[in-house]
């Protein structure tokens, strides 16, 4: 092969100087070299990054491998190689690899909901103003006219023999109950004494009124609250175990009044009280009376109960019977009439 005289080039380091300069022939591959020269001593390779690290020509040689390279077999890459991969924007390590280009750069998440967000609240607040003043613009429209026809009177006064009587005090129930509220109260029967459980006076202030209950605290807190006027009562004691009581409760309006009958009447159906829906008392409205189912305890004798609640005006009206024997439904009932027709 004849070799071509070039102009002399700068100084190559040593480990290019031992190269020798072949031309590749017609299929690109270089020749194989028809000699090879001795090893010489093994120069340091400080670009492999360790000292004891053997060199490419000598794995070749102690693994047998050919002087020819191979065409198909790609060289290994180092460790250091493998961990300065070549990112999405570096140089190819191949020249015939062609080079994806690069993507957009990936867009900030909730970037684009804000924006939606803030454009939203944008028009409907700039849609509730041109409503506004769109209907400020607006000139008043006119409302119907009232389909009630104009309130009469009468042109003179009525003669006086045209005037009605005033009610009596026995026909005004208010009259009636702003009075002496003991006399209301039906009398005493003959041959009964009276109970201690009533007044001497015949009135009961509310704290004692709200002893009458389990919770006394509670009832004393309701019945003030419900603005609770005053309480007059009378109690008797018949034979040797039947005990009577007649509370007339006052509020100074109906709706106390109606209050305190409905949360009486409204548990007393419970079976912890007298357990059944009792029986409607005629002429009252919203009146019951009720037979409680009988108590027995040992050593005691057994205790029977009945009770009649309602209301009338401003006054609420408890009537309670108790006996060791039973108590039959005439009883109460006549008893509760009997206040009845007294507050009416």
């Amino acid at each position: 092969m004849e070799l071509h005289r070039t102009q002399p080039q700068p100084a190559a380091p040593e480990a290019e100087a031992e190269a020798p300069a072949v031309a590749p022939d017609d299929t690109g591959r270089p020749p194989a070299e028809p000699t090879r020269p001795e090893p010489g001593p093994a120069t340091p390779d400080t670009s492999a990054g360790s000292e004891d690290a053997p060199s490419s020509e000598g794995a070749r040689e102690a693994a047998g491998a050919p002087d020819e390279p191979l065409e198909d077999a790609p060289e290994e890459a180092p460790e250091d190689a493998l961990d300065e991969a070549p990112g999405p924007g570096d140089a190819p390590a191949s020249p015939d690899v062609p080079v994806p280009p690069p993507g957009p750069a990936p867009r900030r998440r909730g970037r684009t909901a804000v924006l939606l967000a803030v454009a939203a609240v944008i028009g409907i607040s700039g849609g509730t103003a041109v409503g506004y003043k769109v209907q400020a613009d607006r000139p008043p429209t006119p409302l119907p006219a009232l389909n009630q026809p104009g309130l009469a009177y009468p042109a003179k006064p009525l003669p006086a023999s045209a005037v009605p009587d005033p009610l009596t005090a026995a026909e005004d129930r208010g009259v009636k109950t702003d009075g002496d509220l003991r006399k209301l109260l039906v009398p005493r029967p003959k041959g009964t004494r009276a109970s201690e459980a009533g007044a001497r006076d015949g009135w009961v202030d509310t704290a004692t009124y709200a002893q009458y209950f389990e919770g006394p605290a509670g009832m004393f807190a309701r019945l003030t609250e419900s603005d609770l006027r005053r309480v007059a009562r009378v109690a008797w004691s018949q034979g040797e175990h039947k005990d009577v009581d007649v509370s007339l409760v006052q509020f100074r309006s109906g709706e106390g009044a109606i209050q305190h009958a409905e949360g009486q009447l409204g548990y007393l159906p419970d079976p912890e009280h007298a357990g059944n829906d009792g029986a409607p008392l005629k002429g009252s409205g919203n009146g019951r009376y009720y037979l409680f189912p009988v108590e027995r305890e040992a050593g005691y004798l057994p205790l029977y109960r009945a009770r009649a609640v309602f209301q009338r005006g401003n006054v609420m009206v408890d009537i309670n019977i108790f006996d060791t024997k039973r108590i039959g439904k005439n009883e109460i009932r006549s008893l509760a009439e009997r206040q009845l027709e007294r507050l009416s």
